[in-house]
């Protein structure tokens, strides 16, 4: 068979393939009608299981629990009574709003689209690459405001130095999508599955806190591993199939302007200030952000990261928005402040459908029960050691390319699997590592991701022929890869017992 015949076949069964999985993800719901039907679920099934008087011994202090059911007097007193209560007490949403604030203004003013041009195009040519993945990469600071910002100027900025587009924008791509989890900072990310993980673990422990900072380590390592690994990917795989870029397109580059330079320097400035500042808080003898006996682990410091970062995002943002004129009376800052919050909206409606399944979940006592008998079952067939965690991923992988949303998704799964994993000795924050590696990975896959058709429109400005079998047969390498060797790096991480976050290892300190 000609060598073209064969891509051709292979072409098809991919396409077969692609099309396969979005007529199944076309059919699902909208994931605020997926928590309702899940809640009305939770309801019919802990009516049934109470029936026939099951019980389950909490493995913390060994009380004997009933299965509740909600559909019954007390039920529906907690249905009522306590919807206000789980919604608004619900940790990942003020962790997340919160975060937005500053996160948001930072994004509104300009801050973020004026870094990321400047960070690349500083970039010797031969680190361009490296550099696209990296900016891809810390982009997810601005949540999704980096799938529509970062791929397109990494095509232009490839366009610019001669190299093909397509290439700059699938790195940019994959950066984005890929390593949406890695970070060197912390993001609006870690918070939101921190919280989520923490009333996930509640279960088990009611005290148990999974803080934003748990998988600061790992994923500031990440960040570099995949880096490399993506530039890589970029220049052996991507590129030399591509080719030679011969389209039609002139396009002119519109770099960054002296003001908005002038307006990054000082939002630097501002925030080397404001670090300075904490730096000098932190280490002054009998320092208030230190725990008792002078640590940092607890301590009111990493109780109140989020409040800091929050303050941090504010400081440049406002430095950079008056700089550069977008920011000329006090009023502009909560105006852009509730933009932000617009974007937030769907969000919220989500996080009330979502919180009440938790709850639901929680207080009728069925995860602890699905948790110690899945536990049991894993034990009884000797699947309690890296086996069950890989499975765990690769089931993740799988479910992304049907639920984009990492939140919803997590918010399904952690209610389920962190108390299992709890009863295997797993820290919660290692379990919440694996998940994201899982979910990112397949990010760049999915039809589902609203943001495969932007990014579709992007590659047509270069290639009026390429569709979505283009797209995918370029993010394919970078998923498979980068799913593998992250994997191999948190195994490493843990076997080695490297903390992954302050005080994190992989299993639950006795």
């Amino acid at each position: 068979m000609q060598p073209q015949k064969v891509e051709k076949n292979e072409s098809k069964l991919m396409s077969n393939f692609l099309n396969g999985i979005e007529r199944v993800g076309n059919k699902l719901p909208d994931p605020f009608f997926i928590f309702v039907y899940l809640a009305v679920f939770v309801m019919l099934l802990t009516w049934i299981v109470s029936m026939f008087d099951v019980t389950v011994v909490h493995p913390g202090t060994g009380e004997e629990l009933p299965i509740k059911s909600l559909i019954s007097g007390e039920g529906l007193q907690f249905i009522l009574g306590d919807m206000l209560s789980n919604f608004t007490g619900f940790a990942p949403l003020g962790l997340v709003l919160a975060m937005m604030l500053g996160v948001g203004l930072a994004d509104k003013v300009g801050l973020f689209e004026t870094a990321i041009k400047t960070t690349i195009l500083s970039t010797p040519k031969s680190l361009v690459t490296y550099a696209v993945f990296f900016v891809g990469i810390l982009g997810n600071i601005a949540s999704d405001a980096a799938f529509v910002l970062v791929p397109p100027l990494a095509a232009m900025v490839f366009y610019t130095v001669g190299r093909h587009p397509l290439a700059g924008l699938a790195a940019g791509f994959a950066g984005v999508g890929a390593g949406f989890s890695a970070n060197i900072l912390i993001a609006g990310t870690d918070a939101l599955l921190a919280g989520i993980t923490t009333e996930a673990a509640k279960a088990i422990d009611a005290s148990y806190i999974v803080t934003p900072v748990d998988n600061w380590y790992f994923m500031s390592v990440s960040t570099v591993f995949l880096t490399l690994i993506g530039g890589f990917i970029t220049e052996k795989l991507i590129e030399p199939r591509l080719g030679t870029y011969d389209g039609d397109l002139k396009k002119d580059f519109q770099p960054v302007t002296s003001l908005e330079k002038k307006g990054l320097r000082n939002s630097v400035i501002a925030g080397s200030i404001y670090i300075a500042l904490l730096l000098l808080i932190i280490f002054w003898p009998n320092s208030p952000l230190r725990n008792e006996d002078g640590g940092m682990i607890p301590s009111p410091f990493l109780g109140g990261i989020i409040p800091i970062v929050l303050i941090f995002f504010i400081t440049m943002a406002t430095a950079y928005g008056v700089t550069v004129k977008k920011i000329v009376k006090s009023a502009d800052v909560p105006k852009y402040m509730g933009e932000s919050m617009k974007d937030m909206a769907g969000y919220i409606v989500l996080i009330f459908a979502a919180s009440q399944f938790i709850a639901y979940f929680n207080w009728s006592n069925l995860g602890t029960w699905i948790a110690v008998n899945g536990a049991e079952f894993l034990a009884s067939i000797n699947m309690t050691g890296l086996p069950v965690v890989i499975g765990f991923i690769l089931f993740v992988s799988v479910l992304n390319l049907l639920i984009f949303s990492g939140s919803a998704q997590w918010a399904l799964l952690a209610p389920i699997f962190i108390p299992l994993f709890m009863l295997l000795d797993y820290n919660p924050a290692f379990i919440q590592a694996a998940y994201r590696i899982a979910d990112s990975t397949t990010n760049i896959i999915t039809p589902l991701n609203p943001y495969i058709l932007v990014i579709l429109a992007f590659m047509r400005e270069y290639d009026k022929k390429a569709g979505l079998g283009t797209l995918i047969s370029m993010m394919i390498p970078y998923s498979i890869i980068f799913l593998v060797f992250w994997v191999i790096l948190l195994f490493v991480f843990g076997l080695l017992g490297i903390p992954i976050g302050p005080g994190i290892e992989m299993y639950l300190q006795k």
